[in-house]
């Protein structure tokens, strides 16, 4: 079984291909490691292998986490990123443990990270999520509703709106998999046209990361290539 060090080098060597097949250079892509269900442990395997860029979904497993890794390996400098959905009475503790939110998908939610940040933290990186396949069981604002969003949020001052994530539904082959992603890079170019200084796109995951990339993205996140298959149980 490979390690996580190899598995990190693997995805590395895979977004420098699809990066080169784009045109792009790779070091304009970060990876964000999807250690949701995996233990501390394998956050500081990755971290040690040179990973310091961890994406989250569950608060409470993420906070647990956090705080034992800070206990173990104090010397470790992780940025954490919350991915997933966010319940009004959860904003709090995102808005003190975490350095990006990748999920907004309303002023509400802006609004209370916006106060909850503490003071002494640099404004919170935002991106906007977008239902960019208007799927009915997805999270997400409308893309015809995402200016407004970004408007709001610009406005917020402990807030820093810096892109756009999407998770489209899943498509069989490649030119498939691009069409969403390309919708979303449209949006993205129609907000930074608006004056928006946007720089992210968070998109891409293990399995359509390639096509992805090849529209623009500049975050991908990826769990299972990294750590393995989860189990939920």
């Amino acid at each position: 079984m490979s390690s996580i060090s190899d598995n990190l080098q693997a995805v590395q060597n895979r977004i420098g291909i699809a990066a080169k097949k784009a045109g792009r250079d790779a070091s304009a892509i970060e990876l964000l490691a999807v250690s949701k269900t995996f233990g501390a442990d394998a956050v500081i395997e990755a971290a040690q292998a040179g990973q310091t860029a961890f994406g989250e979904n569950y608060l409470q497993e993420a906070l647990d986490k956090q705080l034992a890794i800070r206990t173990a390996r104090s010397d470790l400098l992780l940025k954490w990123h919350f991915i997933g959905p966010i319940q009004s009475n959860k904003t709090r503790p995102i808005a003190e443990h975490f350095d990006w939110v990748h999920s907004v998908e309303r002023e509400k939610i802006a609004q209370r990270l916006n106060e909850q940040r503490p003071e002494g933290l640099p404004p919170l990186n935002i991106c906007l999520q977008v239902n960019i396949s208007g799927e009915a069981s997805k999270s997400g604002v409308a893309p015809e509703q995402a200016g407004a969003l970004a408007r709001a949020v610009a406005s917020m001052s402990r807030l820093k709106l810096r892109g756009l994530m999407a998770i489209p539904e899943p498509a069989g082959d490649f030119e498939q998999q691009r069409e969403p992603f390309h919708r979303l890079r449209a949006l993205f170019d129609a907000l930074r046209s608006q004056g928006h200084a946007l720089d992210t796109l968070s998109m891409g995951m293990s399995a359509d990361l390639d096509a992805a990339i090849a529209e623009g993205a500049t975050i991908v996140r990826v769990g299972t290539a990294i750590f393995g298959k989860r189990d939920y149980t």
